[in-house]
């Protein structure tokens, strides 16, 4: 029994898996704060699904990268969870999850979180297999589209933020660009619990969020530290 976790963006989605069989799975667009919904609504669908915490055999999580705050309290909920109950932990790329809605896809599959200021959280994987083509990162996405572009293969983008991005993803694919149906720009935990099978789970006190870049206090100290040293 399986419990999936992703609070790594604005969508907040959980799934319970046994057996390769989706027994409940729930996923909330609602841009309410993680830190209030994400622990009640665990044990909201737990209890729907009549499954207690030692019923719990294996525990997934989305690593990131996405909102700093909410990776956070998802690795924090799923850390806590396995450790109490001495149970497996597994992370999984929260992009990757989420390329997996696209996957059967003749072509390259590209998910998008929108991180301001023209750069977004965002990666390339193979349509088939989902093989990584281009590394989980925070780019300007311009310059990531034009590193896309020199593939010269369709691209199929997915994720809540596209709109976002569509004019500029446009500009410059033109029609090598294929976008996700409104329902397949969500996170399913499913998903996330389908392709931690490929990974090994991690020791929970070693666990760590992969933000992909550095906070705005680290980048302030670091112009601070730059400034002192000239």
């Amino acid at each position: 029994m399986i419990l999936g976790i992703d609070t790594s963006n604005s969508p907040l989605a959980i799934a319970l898996v046994k057996d390769d069989t989706v027994i409940i799975e729930e996923t909330q667009n609602l841009k309410i704060n993680h830190s209030l919904t994400a622990m009640p609504a665990v044990e909201e669908l737990m209890k729907r699904a009549k499954i207690a915490p030692a019923d719990l055999t294996h525990i997934v999580v989305a690593e990131g990268p996405g909102s700093y705050t909410g990776v956070r309290i998802g690795v924090t909920i799923a850390k806590t969870l396995a450790w109490s109950l001495k149970i497996p932990l597994t992370t999984v790329s929260s992009l990757k999850a989420l390329a997996a809605n696209g996957q059967g896809f003749n072509g390259m599959v590209c998910p998008v979180m929108d991180a301001r200021r023209g750069t977004a959280f965002t990666a390339l994987y193979d349509g088939i297999d989902l093989a990584t083509v281009i590394s989980d990162r925070h780019s300007d996405f311009r310059e990531f589209l034009e590193q896309v572009q020199t593939y010269g293969r369709p691209v199929l983008f997915t994720g809540v933020d596209l709109e976002i991005h569509r004019p500029v993803i446009e500009e410059i694919l033109g029609d090598l660009a294929h976008f996700a149906s409104f329902q397949n720009r969500l996170p399913r935990a499913s998903n996330l619990i389908a392709l931690a099978a490929a990974e090994e789970a991690k020791e929970v006190h070693h666990t760590v969020p992969e933000y992909r870049r550095i906070t705005e206090a680290e980048a302030n100290l670091a112009k601070t530290d730059e400034g002192k040293s000239r």
